[in-house]
């Protein structure tokens, strides 16, 4: 994580703020909110300031996904260079599509809310999208989700576990 945040000083330093750098990374695949909040943490940026940052960054991708992923998906696997990576893709996210698809919107919910490897907005959104949840199910599931996540994530990040417990 310090190396993230020391190649974005280095790179966009002074051309970028230290919000707008915790905006991009929520909005990174596998980063995502949960790399935001702690960057941000590390950042010391104030927890409501980063809050709004790491939600705004983390929710923008996902119509997109719910969306267009499937027809791109579908458009490049005619090509023979991106076939085995959209199949790659396929395969991982639908390893992890049980709890989804057994419960639909509660399992997306509890999928990308609980911060654990592997989960998150966009890999909710891409199994969703694979399993033909309907965009009207699935946003507001990974909303809440990505609501879930900010809790769980403040608390971590900003130490506030120490402060409940002191």
């Amino acid at each position: 994580m310090d190396s993230m945040i020391t190649w974005f000083m280095e790179t966009l330093g002074g051309r970028i703020s230290k919000e707008m750098i915790v905006f991009i990374v929520s909005m990174v695949p596998i980063l995502e909110l949960r790399g935001g909040l702690v960057v941000a943490s590390l950042l010391d940026i104030d927890i409501v300031r980063a809050i709004w940052f790491c939600v705004i960054g983390n929710i923008i991708p996902v119509p997109f996904i719910l969306l267009l992923i499937t027809p791109i998906f579908n458009w490049l696997k005619q090509t023979r260079l991106f076939r085995p990576l959209v199949e790659k893709l396929e395969k991982s996210a639908m390893g992890k599509s049980g709890q989804i698809e057994k419960y639909e919107f509660w399992g997306l919910v509890l999928f990308v809310g609980i911060p654990l490897p592997g989960t998150g907005a966009w890999t909710g959104s891409l199994i969703a999208s694979l399993l033909g949840v309907k965009f009207k199910k699935a946003f507001p599931a990974v909303l809440l989700g990505i609501v879930i996540a900010t809790v769980i994530m403040s608390i971590v990040s900003y130490g506030l576990l120490g402060a409940l417990i002191r």
